[in-house]
């Protein structure tokens, strides 16, 4: 078993996730595509504080690129731009490529917490039926008009009306067992759509086994992360202990997997067997909490000696850095973090709160994370920075 130092696992780990690829001038879709070949995935979440998160990671490592990519590569449809992406469970709610659909849906990964509905769903079989044809009359729909039609203005006659809270739960199951998808979205709102309409029907004729639906996750995984301890491999796609130790057995015995002992690391390690280390990684990029480099607080930890963790649930008298704070990677180290708001109204990226790493050029940090701040206010179309006081770089932030 080979042994790597913390700096060549940080490199390959940074090269995995994109982070080694110089940024283009004008991102395109084929840039798009370069990226998800890493990061494999996407995941969304409701806040909207700065930007949503899906959006971040590609402007972490391609810059000010145009937004409408991704919208039309994930919500929209033609013959000359064909769907690139899908929505289901798979880190947590994500974007994925479309044609990673039937190892998402092969058995290999646990069910979420939507799983606590089909109590729900298996005794109200009309309540499903009820929200399909809904869908399939009326889809792309959102929860509150499927909720008018089903429970309102019920197409059942005669049948019982159902509670408006049942329907959602029932729409959350449907989405998790993959019978739903999302078509588009309108200004974030999930219009739900049968997946059929959705996922192209040469993929969803796949039959994936659940053995092989592990052994291409966990692929993906270390793919993505470059080298990676099981559970780091797990944790990218949820998967349950016993499916993960099992595919990464049979991927260490195919020589997709190279076992390999990182220093500092307590717990062995897989290195991806096409992984690239390159001699240096150069480069500055805003990272949001959920992009998939640090999304892993443990292994964010290991790899570079920076303790993460999300505030958006600490009140805030208690928060140590602030409610959605950016770490600052440059030159393939964490030196630095922001708190970042979004003042629309304003017109301007407001930083709140600005904190450096221990031992630090400042100076330059400040200068370095002052362009990319600039970059992207103009990205999220505002007019400039604002520096608040809070934190031990604010003050050269501000200057910059």
């Amino acid at each position: 078993m080979s042994t790597m130092s913390i700096a060549v696992a940080r490199r390959i780990a940074l090269a995995a996730q994109g982070f080694a690829d110089a940024r283009p001038d004008v991102a395109t879709r084929r840039h798009l595509r370069r990226v998800l070949s890493r990061t494999r995935l996407l995941q969304l979440d409701s806040v909207n504080v700065a930007v949503r998160a899906h959006y971040a990671p590609l402007f972490s490592r391609l810059g000010a690129y145009d937004r409408t990519l991704i919208d039309e590569a994930a919500w929209t449809h033609s013959a000359r731009k064909p769907r690139l992406l899908v929505e289901t469970w798979a880190h947590e709610a994500s974007l994925i490529p479309v044609e990673d659909w039937p190892l998402l849906r092969s058995g290999a990964k646990r069910a979420g917490w939507w799983r606590n509905y089909a109590r729900l769903a298996g005794k109200s079989p009309g309540l499903v039926d009820d929200i399909l044809a809904v869908v399939k009359e009326d889809g792309p729909i959102g929860a509150g008009g499927i909720e008018r039609a089903v429970v309102g203005e019920s197409k059942r006659t005669p049948g019982p009306w159902w509670d408006r809270s049942e329907v959602k739960k029932v729409c959350e199951w449907l989405f998790g067992m993959g019978q739903l998808t999302t078509g588009t979205r309108r200004q974030f709102e999930r219009l739900y759509d049968l997946t059929e309409r959705v996922v192209p029907a040469k993929i969803l004729a796949r039959r994936v086994s659940p053995e092989e639906g592990a052994r291409e996750l966990i692929t993906r995984s270390v793919a993505a992360l470059g080298v990676a301890t099981e559970p780091d491999l797990r944790d990218y796609y949820r998967l349950g202990p016993d499916v993960s130790h099992q595919a990464v057995a049979e991927l260490v015995e195919s020589g997709v997997l190279e076992p390999v002992r990182v220093r500092t690391w307590r717990s062995p390690a897989y290195r991806f067997s096409g992984a690239r280390v390159p001699r240096k990684v150069t480069g500055r990029a805003l990272l949001c909490p959920f992009d998939p480099l640090i999304w892993e607080r443990a292994r964010t930890e290991r790899l570079f000696d920076f303790r993460y963790r999300i505030e958006i649930y600490v009140p805030e008298a208690k928060r140590e850095y602030g409610y959605y704070v950016f770490p600052f990677l440059l030159d393939g180290e964490l030196v630095a973090r922001v708190d970042l708001k979004a003042d629309r109204e304003a017109g301007v990226l407001r930083v709140q709160g600005a904190f450096a790493e221990p031992e630090v050029d400042e100076t330059r940090v400040a200068a370095e994370l002052a362009a990319e701040l600039r970059l992207m206010a103009g990205w999220l179309s505002l007019d400039g920075v604002r520096v608040g006081e809070r934190g031990d770089l604010a003050a050269k932030l501000r200057r910059a």
